[in-house]
């Protein structure tokens, strides 16, 4: 299927989010998706991936993290520049600020004619903002590609009380981790699911891909594999798309 994209800006608190908003060629109502990006933003890289989920049958709309300061609208390096770049947006970044933003793009994305259902994924710190775009009530499913942080609280500037809020997700939720992630070691994941099984959200998808390393959809670099980059987006869209709407 072919795949539409418009460049949108999405109206924040006293600023403008710029988003990319993917479209299946061919009209018709469908299940929207709010795709955060990793530290980089709007990368190829990113969108080369938003482009296979539209085209799955979703409204994709994949905003920019960082609208406030001087990363807004640019999309980061895969070098060590652009990665501390990245990691200094995000600690530039309140957790309040960012649930604003959120907030945003969820009206946005709830108030278009073409979007029946609300739903969220994001990758590593994207990852996080998705799993705290669970709290809204709109939000049907989410998709946590190695969510980066929920464990200790590293989001922003400030402690995120992510996981001590999860009793707040009402809608269902899966998590892909890689096992070799040291990000998100197998302690932290076993801190994550318990905590998660605590909350009561016991009916929860848990994927771990064995020989996974951080970032291992990003398809550009060495940490790249295609064969589970295929596997997690096959996952999320029959997810998405149906066995999460039980």
């Amino acid at each position: 299927m072919k795949v539409l994209e418009e460049d949108v800006r999405i109206a924040g608190a006293g600023h403008e989010i710029r988003a990319r908003v993917l479209t299946p060629d061919g009209g018709g109502d469908r299940p929207g998706l709010l795709l955060y990006s990793d530290i980089f933003q709007l990368t190829e890289s990113t969108l080369r991936t938003c482009r296979r989920l539209a085209a799955a049958g979703l409204v994709v709309c994949v905003p920019e993290i960082y609208p406030r300061g001087e990363l807004a609208g640019v999309a980061l390096e895969f070098d060590d520049a652009g990665k501390q770049a990245g990691l200094a947006g995000a600690a530039s970044m309140t957790t309040a600020e960012f649930d604003e933003d959120r907030a945003s793009v969820l009206d946005y994305l709830a108030a278009r004619a073409d979007v029946t259902t609300v739903h969220v994924g994001g990758w590593c710190l994207g990852g996080h903002l998705a799993f705290r775009a669970a709290f809204d009530e709109r939000v049907a499913s989410t998709v946590c590609f190695y969510p980066t942080g929920l464990h200790n609280g590293s989001l922003g500037a400030d402690t995120a009380d992510s996981l001590s809020r999860a009793a707040d997700i009402r809608g269902d939720l899966m998590i892909i981790f890689g096992s070799r992630d040291p990000h998100v070691p197998a302690g932290a994941r076993a801190q994550i699911i318990s905590a998660l099984y605590e909350a009561g959200l016991e009916d929860l998808e848990l994927h771990v891909y064995a020989g996974g390393e951080h970032a291992f959809m990003r398809d550009v670099g060495p940490r790249y594999d295609p064969a589970l980059t295929d596997l997690g987006l096959a996952e999320a869209v029959s997810f998405l798309g149906g066995r999460s709407l039980r």
